[in-house]
């Protein structure tokens, strides 16, 4: 049976067991601003559990049975296991309890053009995109980011409007419990494999995706991108296709970039001119991003000139290229990529926009996604004479079945440095004027670049 917020009483008391997630954080002060009570908790304090603090929502640090005080709903992330004595709690208590993806669905449904965006890379920056058009088309949006967004303040935005737009995860199929209106899938690849048996497995998941649209509704797909036309292929949704190589229903032709890096290109929509959308970011993959989001954009009636400031007033956004700083002549740069086709990307804007050598120092993100992508992380990092760190482990348990040691012997010029200390010294001794220091992963690497700027 589907979920329903419209079903809860009034004021409905909210727990959410892991509230400081990016995710969860978001959805907490949708439930808050339409007026329900939130509780939630957290492994630890964070600017995020401050700000649903002060706010309003009832936080506690630490996870205890206790913390379940006569719920209506309680909401658990991903990360959250069956054995967590706040979900055991909550199951004898009697309240509701569901996944962070089924509360995404039912907030889905209370909006008129509920937006998804998916794909193995992307999603954040695409999703940001989409926010500065709908920001520019003046559309009083609600957003729901897995990063924060300088434009809206954080990860969230409550809106007034008609329009929702979020980042659609496909770990654990948790899309498969959304409601969109319009979808954009931006890419398929091999990731979450310990969740996933293989890539077939991931592109019957966004398969599924793509049918869920409904009547009215369409997807908007990557036609550049095989694995993505392979997943739908069958799916009798309505396709939208973009393209920066071949003919499709949007096109991005003409494509060049400025003596700073950032592209332009001429958007045909059915083989006629749009105009020219010049961006603020780099890379080719971010002209494929911004044209899914034109494509999307358009479907739900947006002006292409909203569309192109929208686009051009976005810069970026956090732990996406972002400058962190700059201490005697050496800049620090942060990226969250943490999959190989993410750092091939990262590293050649880094290549191409330093003046003088790349640190490139990077924190693997996981030991399954580390194991199973053991050679494709090689040769993506070979030929960059990397600072390989210890793995991060997130949800997981080191059962020594890869390290990052041994990923650093597998990798010629790579150094391994256990600590962060241990980098940072590296850097105070190694980095010159005109370097750039370059963090990579989704875990905590960023904390190097602070502490070699504060040093």
């Amino acid at each position: 049976m589907t979920f329903l917020l419209t079903n809860l009483p009034p004021h409905a008391h909210v727990h959410f067991i892991g509230i400081g997630g990016i995710s969860m954080s978001g959805l907490a002060e949708i439930l808050m601003d339409r007026g329900f009570s939130v509780s939630g908790s957290d492994r630890a304090e964070s600017h995020i559990t401050k700000r649903l603090e002060g706010k309003g929502a009832k936080i506690y640090i630490g996870q205890c049975a206790s913390n379940i005080q006569n719920p209506d709903v309680v909401v658990y992330s991903a990360a959250i296991s069956p054995d967590n004595p706040e979900r055991i709690a909550a199951e004898k208590c009697g309240a509701a309890v569901f996944d962070r993806a089924t509360l995404m669905g039912a907030i889905m449904k209370l909006y008129k053009y509920p937006v998804a965006v998916a794909g193995t890379h992307g999603k954040t920056t695409t999703t940001s995109m989409l926010t500065h058009i709908a920001l520019s088309a003046e559309l009083d949006p609600t957003i729901s980011l897995g990063g924060e967004l300088p434009a809206i303040g954080g990860n969230i935005r409550v809106g007034g409007g008609d329009h929702f737009i979020c980042e659609a995860c496909e770990y654990h199929q948790s899309f498969l419990r959304f409601f969109p209106l319009v979808s954009i899938i931006l890419n398929v690849e091999e990731d979450h494999l310990d969740y996933f048996r293989d890539l077939d497995h991931i592109k019957d998941t966004f398969r599924a995706l793509a049918d869920l649209t409904p009547a009215g509704g369409a997807t908007v797909i990557n036609a550049d991108d095989e694995n993505t036309v392979d997943a739908v292929s069958g799916t009798s949704a309505r396709m939208i296709t973009c393209s920066i190589k071949k003919e499709a229903d949007y096109e991005a032709r003409d494509i060049s970039v400025s003596n700073s890096g950032t592209p332009s290109f001429t958007v045909y929509e059915k083989g006629t001119p749009l105009g020219t959308v010049t961006l603020s970011v780099h890379g080719m993959h971010n002209v494929s991003n911004a044209l899914c989001t034109v494509a999307a954009a358009r479907f739900l009636g947006i002006d292409f000139e909203k569309i192109k400031n929208g686009l051009a007033d976005f810069v970026g956004v956090g732990r996406r290229f972002e400058v962190k700083g700059e201490k005697n002549g050496v800049t620090v740069i942060d990226d969250y990529a943490h999959h190989p086709t993410e750092i091939a990307a990262t590293l050649s804007t880094a290549k191409k926009t330093a003046k003088g050598s790349v640190f490139c120092i990077f924190q693997p993100h996981t030991y399954t996604r580390t194991k199973t992508l053991f050679s494709e992380f090689v040769n993506v990092l070979s030929g960059s004479s990397p600072i390989i760190l210890d793995i991060y482990a997130a949800r997981e348990k080191d059962t020594g079945l890869v390290s990052a040691k041994e990923l650093a012997d597998a990798i010629p010029d790579a150094v391994y440095l256990p600590t962060f200390e241990d980098c940072t010294a590296f850097l105070r001794e190694t980095a010159k004027e005109g370097d750039m220091v370059l963090t990579m992963g989704a875990g905590d690497v960023y904390k190097i670049g602070e502490m070699f700027l504060q040093e």
